[in-house]
């Protein structure tokens, strides 16, 4: 502890006796009194987020129930109650019932003591069902002080809780080692005290004074004091102006909610079957009793997450199949901290090159692991380096199959990012996935595509986890429904919903927006049909100077740039993206494609959100509609379908993730009398042609002479041994009556 102290020491103390010694003891109480209220700051803040989330809230759910009128009680009060008359009265809201009281109602003519009663009692009833469905969320568009202030509030709480687990070992040392002495060197604050003490009484306070003074003179303890003072700042709400909390909340939303879900606000279902995955109640509480080391992970999980985390440590080899934006990244970093903290070394994480950067941004951010890229030139060195000093190596499918030393690296968790393009195990990406697994101690696979219609797929990727499951796998069971066909894969399966555990996010609005192809765009649009020419048709609607496509998507950017409001613009054809560029000029950045470098894709991507209000991201829908978070965004065009659903829906997921703060509109541009058409046919599972030939005027029926000649399906449209892209050829052909 203390060294010896000198006479040189002692004389010095023995000169403080009296005022200076005061003031050295209240220095060491004030300081100490202030390391154990910044440690007590935590629970002090969460106490002050629950209340100002309960106020919120109850603002919220009055604000709800003074706009519902009287007359929907009707369904909760029984027959005969005369609601009628007690709005004539003046009592229009259920608001104001409940304001009322059943006296006052029982005043209005022709009410009696039973009807008040029965009113009062709907209303609270009523009530009770608007609070249960309120659920608070921020809303960045109204920015009032309340919600400023509790954004504060969770800024300093962030802080508070980082300077706990950095800070506390240190305070709480320096309290044990001081407390003693104080109470040792107090006879020396009073010159007579000291006077009548015997000679060892003088000497042992005069002793703990010099090493008071000691402690105070410590560099480290000084450098210790400065940092207090730093986070007493920090953690204090009322250093943070209404302006910074809202521009942290835009940038960062996602880890406030995440934060605010632990403490009774933007929460989940975390108890609840959907929320843990529909998995049998056994194998779930197994897995919730796993323990989770949290120590070096930065980012605060959510229910859900902690859940999910626990899951893949306790199954081992095991896929989290979370819809997109549920934050799968995060969850699987919270696997890796864990065993890292349990005193494993070496971590591999396999992507696609699209999301390489994008997985070295998050563990850096999330996370206190050290990030190792092993791709390009330098990846051998790298590899070197990894293996020599541990961590997270990231790499892609392709280079996967030419790093040496990977299978001799002892493992401790391999990462598999849209393992789903690993599906065919007769791919070298896919043998070289497999090969990597069979020497990780443990391996979790992440994707967002659902496997419940892709039974053989899945049966493929469970194979390289666990053999012995995939070879049961049943395809009734997915026939029967998502929940029966996650229960029976509980023990290699996780899937959570957006709507089942992100009960914060903004309202998503789909539109479809038709046009009507100006002459201009016709005559393009059959030249196409012409030719024979299907990519060409997929993007004639944007070759016409006055294409009606493209006045559409000007008139949707012109209305976010009204709101203040970013969009991003996804299509698949780089002639697409130039026109579109062209015609928005400076306020459109990109386009990202996939000829854009992952790095440059990131920055492009940062660039976007730091822009000061309204700005068009352009991108490749297959470049940037995986692995890019893009929740600056509110605003989504597709400019044209595509083959699968699935492939807008990961699009729209960029923008529509956890940290999304807007409401975020999705328009789809599909032209009338196009290819367009028969695209929302493949992608709805319709047969081509079905709107054409399905339906039949009651003209026709009535005439035969009015019936279309060409409204004879050619049979070739139905046969399956003809490629379905010429087939669309052939039916836009045919429905234009081009031979």
């Amino acid at each position: 502890m203390m060294a010896e102290v000198s006479a040189e020491a002692l004389d010095a103390a023995k000169a403080k006796v009296g005022k200076p010694a005061k003031h050295t003891l209240a220095a060491v109480r004030s300081f100490t009194e202030r390391a154990e209220a910044l440690l007590a700051t935590p629970a002090t803040l969460r106490a002050n987020v629950r209340h100002q989330v309960a106020v919120l809230t109850d603002q919220r759910v009055q604000a709800e129930l003074q706009r519902r009128p009287v007359a929907e009680l009707r369904d909760l009060v029984g027959r005969g109650a005369r609601l009628n008359t007690v709005a004539e009265a003046g009592f229009a809201s259920v608001a104001q019932i409940l304001a009322s009281g059943p006296q006052r109602i029982q005043a209005v003519p022709g009410i009696g003591p039973q009807t008040a009663q029965q009113v009062v009692g709907a209303a609270q009833r009523f009530a009770a069902q608007v609070t249960e469905q309120t659920q608070f969320r921020f809303d960045p568009d109204r920015k009032d002080p309340a919600q400023a202030q509790l954004l504060a509030t969770l800024m300093a709480l962030r802080h508070a809780d980082s300077a706990v687990t950095t800070l506390e070992p240190q305070l709480r040392q320096l309290t044990a080692q001081t407390a003693p002495l104080v109470s040792d060197a107090e006879p020396t604050t009073s010159r007579p005290s000291m006077l009548f003490r015997g000679s060892a009484k003088k000497h042992a306070a005069l002793t703990a004074l010099a090493q008071l003074d000691a402690v105070l003179a410590d560099p480290r303890v000084a450098s210790l004091h400065r940092t207090l003072e730093s986070q007493e700042r920090a953690t204090d709400p009322s250093s943070y102006p209404e302006w910074q909390a809202w521009d942290e909340y835009t940038s960062d939303a996602a880890s406030f909610n995440a934060l605010l879900s632990t403490l009774g606000g933007a929460g989940e279902g975390d108890d609840t079957e959907a929320a843990q995955g529909f998995i049998p109640a056994e194998l779930r509480q197994e897995i919730s009793a796993v323990p989770l080391d949290t120590g070096l992970l930065t980012a605060t999980l959510r229910g859900y997450q902690a859940f999910g985390a626990q899951y893949a440590i306790h199954q081992k080899f095991s896929i989290l199949g979370d819809e997109m934006g549920l934050g799968k990244t995060v969850e699987s970093l919270a696997v890796l901290a864990h065993l890292a903290a349990r005193g494993q070394r070496r971590f591999l994480v396999v992507c696609p090159a699209s999301v390489l950067a994008n997985w070295t941004n998050e563990i850096a951010k999330h996370s206190r692991l050290t990030a190792h890229t092993l791709h390009g030139s330098g990846r051998d060195a790298t590899t070197r380096t990894w293996l020599r000093d541990g961590g997270v190596a990231v790499t892609t499918f392709d280079t996967l199959g030419r790093l040496d030393g990977i299978t001799e690296a002892d493992v401790a968790m391999m990462v598999v990012d849209e393992a789903h393009l690993a599906k065919n195990p007769t791919t070298k990406r896919s043998q070289a996935v497999a090969e990597a697994v069979n020497h990780s101690q443990r391996a979790m696979f992440l994707t967002g595509t659902p496997m419940e219609n892709r039974v053989e797929e899945f049966r493929n990727l469970v194979s390289y986890l666990q053999p012995a499951i995939a070879k049961g796998i049943d395809a009734t069971d997915a026939v029967a429904g998502a929940k029966r066909f996650r229960r029976a894969v509980a023990p290699v399966y996780l899937r959570r919903n957006q709507e089942d555990v992100l009960t914060e996010l903004p309202d998503k609005i789909e539109v479809e927006d038709w046009v009507y192809f100006t002459p201009a765009d016709n005559a393009a649009y059959n030249a196409t049909v012409q030719s024979r020419n299907l990519m060409q048709m997929r993007q004639a609607a944007f070759h016409a100077e006055n294409s009606a496509k493209l006045e559409r998507l000007a008139e949707i950017a012109d209305e976010a740039c009204e709101d203040g409001l970013k969009m991003v613009v996804f299509s698949n054809f780089l002639h697409v993206l130039d026109r579109i560029g062209n015609q928005l000029g400076s306020r459109a950045m990109g386009p990202i494609t996939g000829s854009v470098p992952p790095q440059v894709r990131q920055q492009i991507v940062d660039e976007f959100a730091r822009r000061d209000g309204h700005a068009v991201l352009l991108l490749q829908i297959e470049a940037g509609g995986q692995g890019l978070n893009i929740q600056a965004a509110s605003i989504v065009v597709i400019a044209e379908p595509q083959w699968k659903p699935s492939t807008e829906e990961q699009a729209v997921a960029r923008a529509y993730r956890m940290g999304q703060v807007r409401k975020v509109q999705v328009h789809r541009l599909l032209a009338k009398g196009s290819v367009d058409e028969r695209l929302r046919e493949v992608q709805e599972e319709k047969s081509l042609l079905f709107a054409e030939f399905a339906r039949r005027s009651e003209a026709k029926e009535a005439d035969a002479r009015a019936v279309d000649t060409r409204e004879h399906r050619p049979d070739s449209l139905d046969d399956n041994a003809v490629p379905l892209e010429q087939r669309i050829v052939m039916a836009e052909q045919h429905r234009l009556g081009i031979s």
